[in-house]
């Protein structure tokens, strides 16, 4: 198999893979914040929760339904700054997951990566980057 990156190149790939899955488990993981609710721990992020309450209709009350999920619709997610963070971080997300495969496609095929198409990769990959990590400092 033949590379078209150097060395350096072959380490930023497999590092770019590795963040971009991490972001990506981060993403989808229902553990941004913790607590208790009802005497019941919950959990929940902008895509999914844990041990979250209904309001059960037939009893007239509230309950704790003890599982995790995503949410019914987007709408269901709790707030319009909620939305913003789970599609702003969702698109990061992509950005350094397609940039982290392409980069290792690079690693396999020859002449894929040109050091003008490896510095646009590198732009996007800080672009994706800052959309992710940034939701969670407050951008």
């Amino acid at each position: 198999m033949a590379s078209s990156l150097t060395c350096a190149g072959i380490i930023w790939a497999f590092l770019s893979f590795l963040c971009a899955a991490a972001s990506c488990v981060g993403f989808f993981m229902p553990y941004w914040l913790l607590g208790s609710q009802l005497e019941k721990s919950v959990s929940f992020g902008t895509f999914r929760r844990c041990s979250y309450p209904v309001r059960d209709e037939s009893r007239q009350m509230t309950v704790m339904v003890e599982q995790c999920g995503r949410y019914a619709s987007f709408q269901a997610i709790p707030s319009a700054e909620w939305r913003i963070c789970t599609v702003v971080t969702g698109l990061g997300c992509g950005l350094l997951l397609l940039v982290a495969l392409t980069a290792l496609m690079g690693c396999c095929v020859s002449e894929l990566i040109s050091r003008t198409v490896g510095r646009v990769a590198g732009g996007i990959q800080f672009l994706g980057g800052k959309c992710s990590f940034s939701e969670g400092m407050g951008m």
